[in-house]
């Protein structure tokens, strides 16, 4: 007697629209209808989020607020406010927790969710996408959009198709030509540089891109290669990942004068070791490799790593480390404009304490 096939997966990809500059949107009435960015107003902030108001105008997160400005005068600019972000982002898990416990969050404001078998019992996963969004905007006041399909690489695809506040469905039937005519540089997973490089190549569809042997395409993308000479088939096997390990927590931030001694930059680096240790203890996490990123102010970037024999537990440890890092950089040849810290190569607290028990024997 033969196994029967697994069932057909079913994947939503849900996706806020315009997270942050929504919820700012909401609690200010005043600002509802106009251009709103998440961001500080001052010559070195950098937009975080957008309303749809403002990206007609072209402003868009990660831009520099001058920037922003100089595109749409209009511009309302809302102070970030993240634990507020983070409370409704735990009402949006909770609605979906209602209908399948495979949920695999990517950000605040986006999750994946495996609805093949679902709690509800719903055999449409089109049906459940279509509730989901509803019971959002019920109890948040906002609006999300969802993809739907059989894996994850099209229901992501899919959430951009309709957006804002709609849902796209991209069946198995459809999925090999979808890919097809789609260009590389919408391809989830391939950014703006691997995308150029495709253009070189050549690669500029899906279909250019299925032409390829698997050796020709990880000869030029490493091993990258064998997942996009799969996904431009329309194939992505990768799970629903419900508690998907977290790979490293940082932070950073752009001072609004340069830096030009090491005492300066070692205090406003401790600042953000303390933020990083702080959330990291909230999550039950402990990191062993410290990294320190430096930008000048004329824009050069770099980076410096470490990797601690045992979990730095305690802040003024992992501090310390961090001042290590930053005093090679001293004198500075330009000032500093911006510092970040993170940690990583992460063991559960409890785990770190066992392994630094003493052996009885």
């Amino acid at each position: 007697m033969t196994a029967e096939p697994p069932p057909q997966r079913k994947v939503i990809h849900v996706d806020m629209d315009a997270f942050y500059a929504s919820v700012e949107q909401r609690d200010n009435p005043a600002l509802r209808g106009r251009p709103v960015a998440v961001g500080r107003d001052r010559l070195r902030g950098v937009v975080a989020a957008a309303s749809y108001e403002a990206r007609a105008f072209g402003v868009r997160s990660a831009m520099p607020s001058v920037t922003a400005r100089n595109k749409c005068p209009e511009l309302v600019f809302a102070e970030p406010r993240f634990e507020v972000y983070k409370a409704v982002s735990a009402q949006i898990r909770a609605i979906f927790a209602r209908y399948t416990p495979l949920i695999e969050p990517l950000s605040l404001d986006e999750a994946y969710l495996d609805v093949t078998e679902n709690l509800p019992g719903i055999p449409s996963a089109t049906a459940i996408a279509r509730e989901i969004r509803a019971a959002i905007l019920a109890e948040t006041g906002l609006t999300a959009s969802a993809g739907i399909s059989y894996n994850k690489f099209l229901a992501k695809i899919a959430s951009d198709a309709r957006k804002p506040n709609g849902q796209f469905v991209i069946t198995p039937e459809m999925g090999p030509a979808f890919v097809a005519a789609l260009p590389v540089r919408k391809f989830h997973g391939i950014g703006p540089a691997t995308a150029e490089r495709m253009q070189a190549l050549g690669l500029v569809t899906g279909a250019d891109l299925a032409a390829q042997s698997p050796e020709f395409l990880v000869r030029h993308f490493g091993k990258a290669g064998r997942f996009y000479y799969w996904i431009a088939r329309g194939v992505d096997e990768r799970p629903v990942r419900p508690n998907r390990a977290r790979k490293s927590l940082g932070t950073e931030t752009t001072f609004l004068a340069d830096l030009f001694t090491f005492e300066a930059a070692r205090a406003e680096l401790a600042k953000l070791v303390a933020e990083v240790c702080e959330d990291c203890a909230a999550r039950g996490l402990r990191g062993r490799t410290a990294t320190l990123k430096a930008k000048y102010a004329d824009f050069r970037q770099i980076t410096r790593s470490h990797t601690a024999p045992h979990p730095l537990a305690d802040p003024a440890e992992a501090t310390r480390l961090a001042a290590q890092l930053l005093a090679p950089l001293f004198p500075v040849p330009k000032g500093i404009r911006l510092l970040g810290f993170t940690l990583s190569n992460f063991e559960e607290a409890d785990e770190a304490e066992r392994a630094q028990l003493p052996l009885a024997l």
